[in-house]
């Protein structure tokens, strides 16, 4: 079992629904742990057995650049369940910061874990 985790993958969404955000793209930061089986990469160092995490990365910014959602807690959950039908994935735990979105916070964030 191995862990990599993908850290302040920096994307822009329309994330809200109230009046002052609706129309307007706006920072999210995702942190995203991806538990999955080992393929022996860690003693051939062969990257085609190596979990692809510049794919998922890729596919993580097309789910989620540009789109509008209401709720972070859509994005994450989507996200997690997206890389959880990955094969060699067993659990995922994915965090949405909304950086700015209470006026004195720095940021508010949704994490949700999903285990296949």
């Amino acid at each position: 079992m191995a862990v990599i985790t993908i850290k302040n993958l920096l994307l822009r969404a329309e994330a809200g629904f109230n009046p002052h955000e609706i129309g307007k793209m706006q920072d999210l930061r995702l942190n995203i742990s991806i538990e999955y089986d080992l393929s022996g990469e860690e003693l051939s160092d062969n990257p085609e057995e190596a979990l692809d995490y510049r794919t998922l990365s890729k596919e993580i910014i097309e789910l989620v650049e540009g789109r509008q959602f209401n709720l972070i807690e859509k994005v994450a959950g989507d996200v997690a369940r997206h890389l959880l039908v990955k094969e060699r994935v067993n659990s995922v735990t994915v965090e949405v910061d909304k950086p700015h979105a209470l006026r004195f916070a720095k940021s508010v964030s949704f994490t949700i874990s999903l285990i296949k």
